[in-house]
């Protein structure tokens, strides 16, 4: 970003989000986190920012339009950035409903706050301001060759990339209606640092040290295309920066990979990082596949890479090593977000700000 400035992050304890809070704290930006702290958001994830006055953090949903008002007033952001969002599609085969809750219902509730709060501004600061939500290439649906572009049809198959839809096309919709100026982002599967344990590559990981089966969905043959958390953050950066208002950006590293070629890369890996009697690999166990798994993703970035010179600099191979060396070094914070152990931080930070 050219300047400092203000920014209002929504699920900014989660994996993703507080990721970029760090990257845009330490690039000197004032940064207010708003996240409700369900199973996967930590307040874990934020509390080395503790001691910089550039980082408040307020425990709060997006569902409570009453809070976020007030929080707009208060801190006069000049950007939201709405990374808050149920994400496991597993999850949302059990219980849709809280998919549509959150991801539909409260974007809605933010949109209305923010919509309010950019009707008050007036000059420069009316002018600048962004509202910047973070999507998936899942709202896309399912791909047997080819890539998505930002004009393809949605053709979402599970609750979750339906809830994500709608919320998508709710944000595009309020800068038509409204003029309210809206950036959309749809990325691929992301990982790194902070990735709470139910998704694929730390999942893997933990499973493995815990000389456990390594569960793969049906043949292991799903494609995804893997983003490095880092690349992601400089991406939406460069989108918040110049990105067109009521523009979509696809982010993706065009990094192709089966399931079962990064469930095989990470116990390789793990051999060489921590040996034990025998591969890695002999754990790993095949299991029904689950309902509406698609089976390939893909992106078209040309527009993100065209229009804003925006390009990924990690590749998969270093990417994955940098996570797995991360997860090993920290096993106290796998064990407090998977365990609930972070409690007494969540209530010491309360919900001031």
């Amino acid at each position: 970003m050219k300047e400092p400035s203000t920014h209002l992050v929504t699920g900014g304890a989660g994996f993703i989000g507080s990721n970029f809070v760090h990257r845009a704290v330490d690039d000197g930006h004032r940064v207010v986190t708003l996240d409700a702290l369900t199973y996967a958001g930590s307040i874990e994830n934020l509390t080395t920012l503790s001691a910089t006055d550039r980082h408040t953090f307020v425990h709060g949903s997006i569902n409570d339009r009453s809070l976020v008002s007030q929080l707009l007033a208060k801190h006069r952001p000049q950007t939201v950035i709405n990374f808050a969002a149920q994400t496991h599609v597993d999850r949302s085969i059990d219980d849709p409903c809280a998919f549509v809750n959150t991801n539909v219902v409260g974007t809605h509730e933010l949109l209305e706050a923010t919509l309010s709060y950019w009707r008050g501004l007036s000059g420069d600061a009316r002018e600048r301001f962004r509202f910047l939500h973070i999507s998936t290439d899942e709202v896309y649906g399912p791909l047997a060759q080819g890539r998505s572009s930002e004009n393809s049809r949605y053709a979402p198959s599970s609750p979750y990339a339906a809830s994500k839809a709608a919320a998508d096309h709710l944000v595009r919709a309020y800068h038509v209606t409204f003029g309210l100026p809206v950036l959309i982002t749809n990325c691929g599967n992301n990982y790194g640092p902070r990735q709470f344990p139910e998704k694929l590559i730390p999942l893997m990981i933990l499973t493995a040290l815990a000389r456990e089966k390594l569960p793969v969905y049906g043949d292991g043959k799903h494609v995804r295309d893997w983003l490095h958390v880092d690349d992601h953050c400089s991406a939406l950066m460069q989108v918040i920066d110049r990105g067109r208002p009521g523009e979509t950006y696809n982010i993706g590293a065009h990094c192709e990979r089966c399931n079962i070629d990064v469930v095989r890369r990470i116990c390789d890996i793990l051999d060489r990082l921590r040996p034990r009697e025998g591969s890695y690999q002999s754990l790993i166990s095949y299991v029904a596949d689950r309902p509406g798994h698609d089976r390939r993703y893909s992106l078209d970035t040309s527009r993100i890479a065209h229009e804003l010179g925006w390009q990924p600099m990690v590749s998969f191979e270093e990417g994955l090593e940098r996570t797995m060396t991360w997860y090993l070094n920290n096993p106290l914070w796998c064990e407090r977000v998977q365990g609930g152990k972070d409690n007494i931080a969540r209530v010491a930070f309360g919900r001031a700000g």
